[in-house]
This record gives structure tokens, sequence and C-alpha cells, in this order.
């Protein structure tokens, strides 16, 4: 006889995302707000700690001054970057950290970084304890308005992104506007390609505030990319929340809209190419190919085309290669479909477009069309400095 017990564990996770600005003022009280009465352990990306020296110094003033919270050591420093996801050993000196300094699940890890740095700590975190709370206080456009909002943590293992990972929600975000006033301009433009992606999946009107503010946001506008950022991570939000799968058990990931070539391009340049740029890539890849497929108007190929162009993102690097690539060629961007498929499991699921905001999932892509695609863009990189209308292969009188 067999017995069996069907048990169900509902789990509701809530957690805030704030947008400020002088985190670290003793004068404001959102921090001392969202922790309450605790100890923390603060983890600095080394990138943030060159433009804000002075920064470790305002986080030990802001303790001081906060006799509610305890600070249990100087802030530990560790390499920004994907520099910190490729060495185990940054993980364990994060968890020996939490160890030797008894953070338990009452007290808090707070990371203030980029997306890399908060991926690497919210690892560690997550594993420590089973899960210690996480404060999430990103600096860079790209986490702030995607990566830091979100529930997975990851590190890189095996020459692949992200292989290493967990689902553990952040306890809270902390957005604060000053840290993107010192980014250089690969990192403020970068991150307006998660902005592209999650417009051209989500919401065409947003598109269209992208396509009408993108010499505004290219030129450093702080408040058009201030709304920028707002947006996209309210969007990511509400995909989070309302998608039906926040933690990926399925086999589709629309909002990973081309990031298949992104991580593969990435993983190709040895991580040189920085996470933004190589997402601006493989979005124009993706709509290249949907547009030669028949699925994607040419119109609607171009006003992409154009944004991520006027935004001063490249739509082809070396990495990309040639149109004569074999799918098996592990330096082939080609490959990158299958690690994708494999990351995921099950059946290939790729993002298209069949027009502004309206997605479509595909379960497979046509290598020779992938090849031409990779023509065109390389076509269109090499023209772009002396300008030219934006065509395909067969051209419409529009051009």
């Amino acid at each position: 006889m067999t017995r069996t017990i069907e048990q169900v564990v509902p789990v509701t996770f809530t957690y805030p995302v704030h947008f400020t600005q002088g985190l670290f003022d003793p004068a404001r009280p959102l921090l001392r707000d969202t922790l309450g009465h605790a100890k923390v352990l603060c983890v600095i990306d080394d990138g943030v700690l060159a433009a804000w020296p002075e920064l470790p110094t305002q986080i030990s003033a802001y303790f001081a001054a906060s006799p509610q919270l305890t600070l249990v050591a100087a802030p530990l420093s560790v390499p920004g970057g994907e520099r910190c996801k490729r060495d185990p050993g940054h993980v364990e000196a994060v968890q020996a950290a939490i160890n030797a300094h008894g953070i338990d699940r009452h007290a808090y890890v707070m990371a203030v970084g980029g997306g890399a740095v908060l991926d690497m700590v919210g690892y560690a975190a997550a594993t420590a304890h089973r899960g210690v709370r996480l404060i999430r206080v990103p600096t860079t456009v790209l986490s702030q308005n995607d990566s830091a909002v979100g529930v997975k943590n990851s590190v890189n293992a095996f020459g692949k992104k992200n292989w290493l990972g967990t689902f553990a929600p952040p306890y809270a975000v902390l957005n604060d506007r000053d840290f993107l006033t010192t980014l250089e301009d690969r990192d403020w433009l970068g991150g307006l390609s998660e902005a592209v992606k999650v417009a051209l999946l989500k919401d065409a009107a947003f598109f269209e505030w992208l396509e009408a503010n993108a010499e505004a946001l290219a030129a450093r506008d702080l408040a058009a990319m201030e709304y920028a950022v707002y947006r996209c991570a309210e969007l990511h939000l509400a995909h989070i929340a309302t998608g039906g799968d926040p933690f990926e058990q399925g086999s589709s990931r629309p909002l990973d809209f081309g990031h298949w070539a992104a991580h593969k391009l990435e993983s190709l340049s040895g991580y040189e190419l920085r996470h933004g740029e190589a997402v601006a890539v493989g979005i124009a890849l993706d709509c290249t190919y949907a547009a030669l497929s028949g699925l994607l108007p040419e119109a609607d190929w171009r006003r992409v085309m154009n944004v991520l162009l006027t935004l001063g993102l490249d739509v082809s690097v070396p990495e990309l290669g040639t149109d004569r690539q074999d799918a098996a060629d592990p330096a082939s961007v080609l490959s990158g479909l299958n690690e994708f498929r494999e990351h995921l499991g099950g059946q290939l699921t790729i993002a298209l477009l069949t027009g502004i905001g309206r997605p479509v999932d595909v379960h497979e892509m046509n290598h020779d069309t992938l090849r031409r695609a990779v023509a065109v863009l390389n076509d269109v990189h090499a023209r772009t400095p002396t300008g030219g209308a934006l065509c395909l292969p067969t051209p419409t009188p529009a051009c």
C-alpha cells in the first residue's frame, strides 16, 4: 500500500525598493528605519571606493550617530565587476567575515556596489546560515534599474556566467541616485540597455519616452536618468510579482531578452565586455534576426537600432564574430544558444519581438538567419561613424 502526504508550503516575500539620495547622511533616517536595531557587516565594491574614497568614513559616522545600530567592523572591500564573481575566494572572504562577526539571521549584510558585487555578496549571504538578511545598495545604472531589484544571486563557474546561485530576495534595496553621478560613461550608458530591453517587452510608451530622451540620457541628464531607472525597476518588479515564475521553474525567461548572446559575448571577451554593453548587442542581434525572419516590421527594427545607437551603445563587437560560424564551436556566439538552454533546462525558449511591446516565445532559431543578422550588425557598426540610413539586406523604399 502506498500512502502519500501532499505538502503545500506557501511563501510570500515582501521587500521595499527605495529611491533616495544622501543615504549615508546621518540626518537622513531611511537606513536607520530600514535596519531597526541590528548588527551590520558592510561590504563595498572597490570601484565605488575609488570614486568615493570618503565612503567608509561616512558609513562609520552614520553608525556612530545611530546607537541602535552596530557596524561590526570596518567595511570589507572586494573587487568590482566580474572579477569578484570568477574567484571563489571572494565568496569565502565574505562568508568568513559573516562567521567571524556573528552575523546571524537577525543581523544584516549590507552590500554597496555594482551588480556583480551584489550578486557575489548576495550568494555568500544566502548560503551562510541558510540565508542571512541582505541589504542591497546598488551604485550603477544597471544594478539600480535591474539586477539589484530582483531575487537572484550568483557567481560564475566552469567558464559560464551565473552557473552557481540562489533565489533569495533581499531584505531591502536602497537606490541612492548620488552614486550615479560619478559613473564613467561605459557604466552610465551600458545600464540603459536593460531599460530598452524591458520597454521593448513590456511598455511601448516607455520605449517612446526612451526614443524622445535618448540624446538627453546620452548627455548625462540626471533627471532623465532618474526616471529611466525608476520606470525600468518598476517594470522588472511588476514582472517578478505577476509573471507567474519568479524562481524560474519553467523554461521561459522573458526578461532575459537578448541575454542568450549577451552572456556568451561576455564570456568570449574574458568579461572585458560589460553586461549592459553585451545586452545591447544581444538585443540588436535578436531584433535583427526577428526582422530578417519576418516577425518584426523593418520600421520597428530601425527604431530599436536608432535608440541603441543614439544612446551610444555598440550594436556589434569583435566577439560577435563574422557570418561564418559553427554552433558546435565554443568560440562562436551561436554556441550560446545551447548554453542558454542548459542554464534554464527543458526546451529552448527565446523571447523575440513581433512589434514594440509585443514579445513572442520561439523554441528554435535558424542558424543561417542568425549568421545573416551578424553580418547586418557588423555592417551597421562599420557605417555608424559616417551615418546613413539603416537598412536590412532587402531594402524598403524608406531606405
